[in-house]
């Protein structure tokens, strides 16, 4: 299975609908541990890309996902637009020059994309963000495939990674980001990052699984 540039604005497209439609949540999620602006940031940001798209249309799938990144970066307050936007980078410049992905290069990308939240967040696993649903999803395709499952079947197991990924950030204890000003009160409550990346990771799976003849 071969994921084309156009597959690719597919992906944008559903993710930036997914986080129009959970904007509250995660704002609701975000008023608790954060500032309260997780949901309406991204989706200002991502409806910004939406504009830029067609402007891309026939670009390789680096372009694409680095014109993402850059507008992230741009219009995106707060820590996510930064961190998210530093993933699409990253995962541009893994992916330049190709309008085709086979599975191990979405595998790179993916690498490339938590490699640098990583980077620019100064963050690892356990401190209760994004990576914490990012990272086990990531291990998870890649391991998959590792063992001969299709991309789809593989799609689904990294989904439930970090579905699972996200849910355990609720008992963690924060110690990035804003979260971590509150010590020991942002204990109990789900990390609005790892939310969204979960919503993302669910777009990928739905994109693809609607490549399947």
């Amino acid at each position: 299975m071969q994921i084309t540039a156009e597959h690719v604005i597919k992906f944008i497209e559903t993710v930036a609908a997914r986080i129009k439609d959970q904007r509250d949540y995660l704002t609701q999620l975000d008023s608790a541990i954060g500032d309260a602006d997780h949901g309406v940031n991204l989706d200002r940001g991502f409806s910004t890309v939406v504009g830029k798209l067609t402007s891309v249309a026939d670009k390789d799938v680096g372009s694409i996902l680095k014109t993402v990144g850059s507008t992230l970066v741009s219009t995106v307050g707060g820590a996510s637009g930064p961190l998210y936007g530093t993933a699409f980078l990253r995962a541009g410049m893994a992916t330049a020059d190709r309008f085709e992905l086979g599975p191990d290069d979405v595998v790179v990308a993916l690498e490339a994309a938590l490699e640098g939240i990583q980077s620019r967040g100064k963050s690892t696993r356990g401190e209760k963000t994004m990576i914490d649903a990012i990272g086990p999803g990531v291990d998870a395709l890649k391991a998959a495939l590792g063992t001969g499952d299709d991309f789809v079947t593989a799609l689904r197991t990294s989904l439930a990674a970090c579905e699972a990924g996200m849910k355990a950030t609720i008992p963690m204890l924060a110690t990035k980001g804003r979260a971590s000003y509150l010590g020991e009160r942002s204990i109990g409550h789900q990390d609005p990052g790892a939310t969204s990346a979960h919503l993302m990771a669910r777009a990928l799976l739905d994109v693809v699984e609607g490549l399947q003849p």
